[in-house]
C-alpha cells in the first residue's frame, strides 16, 4: 500500500500539463524549454522526493542476504557495467521507438521536447536530468523491486508491476512515450538485479534524458 501511495503522490502531481500555446506545428507537439519551470520543478519536487524515498529505504527496507540498501547507496565498481550498457541501450530503444514513429499511419507522433541554447540552459538541463534519472530509479527500480519483494516473492511479477508503474506515469507523453518507458523500464530492472546498482542506472537514466533534449535543438 504504501509503494502505491508514494506512487500517485510523486508522480502523478509532476506530470506536466501542456497548454494549448505549448501543442502543435502541424502534427508534431513541442514542448518549450523553460529554466524557471525545470528549476522549480527539481527543487520542489524532485530533489525532496528523492530525500523523502531514501529515507523509507534506508528506514524500512533490512538488509538481506546480496543486498543492502545502504551499500547499495554507496558508489561502486558494480556501476561502472550499469552505466556502460544502461546508456547505450537506452538511446538504441529510443531511437527504434522513434523510428518505429515513422512507421506509424495515423497514430499522433511523440512529443517533441525542445532543448535550450544557452550555457545556463544545459546547466538546469543536466541537474534536472540527475533529478529525474535518480528519482524514477531509486522509485522504480531500488525501491520497488525490493520494497514488494515479501509482498510479490516471484521475481517476473515485480519486474512487469514495475514496468506497468513506469510506463503508466508517461502517460502524457503519448502512445510512443508509453512504449519507449515500458521498454526502457523493462530493461533498466533486469539491468538493477543483475548488477544492483543505483548509481548506474540512474546516471543512464540521466544521460538518455539529456540526449532527449540535445535531439530537440534545431
Amino acid at each position: 500500500m504504501e509503494a502505491l501511495i508514494l506512487y500517485f503522490v510523486l508522480f502523478f502531481p509532476a506530470m506536466p500539463i501542456w497548454s494549448s500555446a505549448d501543442s502543435l506545428a502541424e502534427t508534431v507537439r513541442i514542448i518549450p524549454f523553460s529554466i524557471t519551470r525545470e528549476l522549480a520543478r527539481t527543487v520542489t519536487h524532485t530533489l525532496p522526493a528523492i530525500a523523502l524515498l531514501l529515507y523509507l529505504i534506508y528506514s524500512k527496507i533490512p538488509s538481506k542476504e546480496g543486498f543492502s540498501p545502504r551499500r547499495a547507496a554507496v558508489p561502486g565498481r558494480r556501476d561502472i557495467p550499469a552505466f556502460a550498457i544502461g546508456l547505450p541501450i537506452l538511446i538504441i530503444i529510443g531511437l527504434f521507438v522513434a523510428f518505429l514513429t515513422g512507421l506509424a499511419a495515423g497514430i499522433s507522433p511523440p512529443v517533441r521536447i525542445a532543448g535550450p541554447y544557452s550555457f545556463l540552459g544545459w546547466a538546469v538541463v543536466i541537474l534536472a536530468c540527475l533529478g529525474t534519472g535518480y528519482l524514477e530509479e531509486i522509485y522504480f527500480r531500488y525501491y520497488l523491486l525490493t520494497k514488494t519483494e515479501n509482498l510479490i516473492p516471484n521475481t517476473t511479477s515485480r519486474v512487469m508491476l514495475s514496468v506497468l508503474l513506469f510506463a503508466a506515469c508517461h502517460i502524457h507523453d503519448g502512445l510512443w512515450g508509453v512504449l519507449n518507458a515500458a521498454i526502457a523500464g523493462l530493461f533498466l530492472a533486469v539491468l538493477f538485479l543483475r548488477y544492483r546498482s543505483l548509481h548506474g542506472i540512474a546516471l543512464a537514466h540521466a544521460g538518455y534524458n539529456v540526449f532527449v533534449y540535445a535531439m530537440g535543438v534545431g
